[in-house]
């Protein structure tokens, strides 16, 4: 069986009980749902994890999970998420939680290591083969941030949920990473497929669980429009521009509109020409991002790329009723992607992501109401005049942080 994303070519399938979940708000409980009805597995990848408020319910899912034996494999990011306090460590322990850090950094200094860059920055969870979770929402309370406090307004964020084939999918990517950190061997030197089944018959990483059938793909209902998904990864070995690829042919294919929200953007030169390209033949192409930004440096170093954007037509819109975090795009109505990837070179030539490429015009006529909803009620259009009159510090501090930005990236060995 060979995992999801080992190639170019994506496994598209008919996408059941596909479902738009917009926010922590609708996406943990739909989570907590599932896992309280798994049987046998729950496999969940997370940037963040954060155990206040609403991350605590997840948390505390997880728990009755493994104390009802079910096997509970939990891999977070090495920088992205703290450790826990030490009675929700005791208490995971306790459970039978399995919780693995990826990547995590030996000090402090270990940051400025280029290797240290590649974090885990998927948002995958799995249930019993049956249903995935997909997106870009953190297990983190949509009204909470760790650095910034409480927030007024919910974070702008969104996920999807599937069961069927691309679960089974997910299931698979989830499991080889786990065995990777776990025997901490070299991708290039193991077969997938064995690897796999290894995992398998070792007892889920060395748990008892259940022998669980995955979902078998069906049909579409009669009278149902056909809805096809596919799961796409980026890492560092066969698939680094999987997500970017997906991208730029859909945008080279669009006639129509092309409607894109993303917490941190800062395209390459392939993705910046491919917009201005469209933008020339008459597509209507929409940018929603952040007003209130989270980060000094991935909001500064943006900045100096919209000069290009905006004298094509092209409209950016700032989007400052609460952080906007979500990384989807809607285009010609009927495609759409969901999922974890910034259009930044973090995202795009570093670290490990996960989107959801939807081919169904339902689908993207929900999505696409959403961010036109945000564009018209929480948006502020950034005119090209008011752009290139910044003040002189203010365009000193985006350049700034853009030359650090590309610095850093030579470092890496990678040009963007």
């Amino acid at each position: 069986m060979r995992p999801s994303g080992q190639s170019d070519k994506k496994s598209r399938h008919i996408a059941e009980n596909l479902r738009l979940l917009q926010g922590g708000r609708a996406l943990f409980p739909a989570l907590i749902e599932a896992i309280d009805a798994a049987a046998g597995w729950v496999q969940m990848e997370t940037y963040l994890f954060d155990v206040f408020g609403a991350g605590a319910d997840v948390a505390n899912a997880l728990i009755r999970a493994a104390q009802r034996g079910v096997t509970v494999q939990v891999l977070v990011d090495g920088i992205g998420s703290h450790p826990l306090p030490p009675e929700w460590q005791e208490k995971m322990r306790a459970a039978g939680v399995d919780w693995c850090v990826y990547s995590p950094l030996a000090s402090n200094w270990a940051i400025l290591q280029p290797l240290a860059w590649r974090r885990l920055h998927r948002k995958l969870c799995v249930i019993d083969q049956r249903t995935v979770f997909c997106g870009g929402i953190n297990i983190l309370d949509d009204f909470y941030d760790p650095n910034h406090g409480p927030l007024e307004e919910p974070r702008f964020d969104f996920a999807v949920s599937a069961t069927g084939a691309i679960a089974v999918d997910a299931a698979e990517a989830v499991t080889l990473l786990w065995w990777r950190v776990q025997a901490g061997y070299s991708a290039r030197q193991r077969n997938f497929g064995t690897a796999w089944d290894e995992f398998k018959a070792a007892g889920y990483g060395g748990r008892t669980a259940s022998t669980l059938e995955p979902a078998k793909p069906s049909a579409a209902g009669a009278g149902q429009p056909v809805v096809h998904a596919a799961l796409v990864l980026r890492d560092n070995l066969r698939n680094r521009s999987s997500i970017e690829k997906s991208y730029l042919k859909a945008i080279g294919h669009a006639r129509q509109e092309i409607l894109i929200a993303n917490a941190y953007f800062l395209p390459g030169g392939k993705l910046r020409r491919a917009l201005i390209s469209a933008a020339r033949r008459g597509v209507k192409v929409t940018v929603l991002l952040q007003g209130k930004y989270e980060y000094f440096m991935q909001y500064h170093a943006s900045r100096p790329v919209y000069d290009a954007l905006l004298k094509e037509g092209i409209e950016i819109h700032a989007y400052a009723k609460s952080f906007l975090h979500a990384k989807v795009a809607v285009i010609d109505g009927h495609w759409a992607t969901v999922g974890s990837s910034n259009l930044d070179p973090l995202s795009l030539l570093l670290a490990r992501e996960a989107n959801v490429i939807i081919e169904g015009v339902t689908f993207a006529r929900e999505l696409r109401e959403c961010l036109h909803s945000a564009v018209a009620l929480q948006g502020g259009r950034i005119e090209h005049a008011a752009h290139i009159a910044r003040p002189r510090t203010q365009r000193m501090l985006d350049w700034f942080a853009y030359g650090v930005m590309r610095s850093l990236l030579w470092v890496t060995g990678k040009r963007y």
